[in-house]
């Protein structure tokens, strides 16, 4: 009798054992839930990001600009996968893997192919810039056949004339833009990317707009023919608690020099310049749809130009149409916030 009791004692306790290891030690399913969801929602997230509305806040636009920089989840939740020894989390994995690198793996190899016959250089050289005379002479020193700058103002524009003087006899400056060339210029005009609006807009005198233009068109003469180079600085963006992603001003801009690209007569056409945002993003398929970036064609890695310090994205751009990109690069720090970007192109 008593050994029975005891024989069910046991057999009880050994019972009772069981379920609190089964509620304390879940199944490997159930330890890989979390992880295999993150690694999922990652691959899509990739996958659908044309599909993120822009009307919250810009948020299409800003998972664009950053978009690169997604790939960084993965080793994250690899290491978490590893840890939890969890094969489903482990194979989720294969999803945003795929996505990443379909997305970007092209960049991830040197496509440059040669010096090329013409070399170009953009810059935004930074209203503030402590040292325009240093940044001239450095930009100079690049080797740059045509030499794009951005934000220039009234008091730094005479240096850069200066310096630049000696190296490029044809230039031009309209408002905040100017090109340097070592090639003669001509049909140099401004470009309207749509900044001067609102209510007080028509009140400004001819004078002030000009001061503000951001945007110039040239032709430069070159041994193969016409060659029509814009140089463009767009609008800023902004992240702010109250509106989010705020692009409206670079989104005019970018849909204003797409409509100015659209209707030029030259076969050859190249723009340069800071467009304050990444190819990735939405908002300048107008422009991607008619130009190539060389970064994309012929660079060597993602060319991150912004910020100088540590370069998160690539929002200072080249892109062509009717020429082929040979080469493309970012060039040393200045006194900018920018890092220059240069492109090597062919006939």
């Amino acid at each position: 009798m008593s050994a029975e009791v005891g024989v069910e004692g046991d057999v009880g306790r050994e019972a009772g054992a069981g379920e609190t290891g089964t509620a304390i030690r879940p199944g490997p399913w159930k330890r890989a839930r979390v992880s295999a969801v993150l690694a999922l929602s990652l691959g899509l997230v990739m996958l659908l990001h044309s599909w993120i509305p822009n009307r919250a806040g810009g948020l299409g636009s800003l998972v664009e600009t950053f978009l690169p920089w997604f790939g960084l989840f993965v080793p994250v939740l690899l290491a978490r996968a590893l840890w939890r020894r969890s094969a489903i989390a482990t194979l989720a994995l294969v999803l945003p893997v795929a996505v990443w690198l379909n997305l970007f793996g092209g960049l991830l190899g040197d496509k440059s192919g040669g010096a090329g016959d013409l070399t170009l250089v953009s810059h935004n050289v930074a209203a503030d810039n402590p040292d325009p005379a240093g940044t001239a002479r450095a930009l100079a020193a690049s080797g740059a056949d045509v030499l794009a700058l951005e934000e220039l103002t009234a008091r730094a524009s005479g240096t850069y004339e200066k310096e630049l003087a000696t190296a490029y006899p044809y230039h031009a400056v309209l408002g905040t833009v100017g090109v340097w060339s070592r090639l003669p210029l001509s049909d140099t005009r401004a470009v309207d990317t749509a900044m001067d609006v609102g209510p007080l807009a028509d009140r400004l005198p001819a004078g002030a707009r000009a001061a503000e233009n951001r945007a110039l068109r040239t032709t430069v003469t070159t041994d193969r023919g016409p060659l029509a180079v814009y140089v463009a600085h767009l609008g800023s963006v902004r992240v702010l608690p109250s509106s989010g992603f705020s692009t409206d001003d670079r989104d005019r801009g970018a849909k204003a020099l797409a409509k100015a690209v659209a209707a030029e007569p030259e076969k050859r056409v190249v723009l340069l310049g800071d467009l304050n945002g990444t190819t990735d993003d939405r908002e300048f398929t107008g422009l991607t749809s008619r130009l190539r970036s060389v970064q994309d064609a012929a660079g060597d890695g993602f060319g991150f130009s912004w910020p100088a310090k540590f370069p998160v994205a690539r929002i200072d751009q080249i892109l062509v149409r009717g020429v082929r990109p040979t080469r493309s690069w970012v060039l040393p720090a200045t006194g900018s916030d920018h890092l220059p970007v240069g492109a090597g192109i062919s006939w």
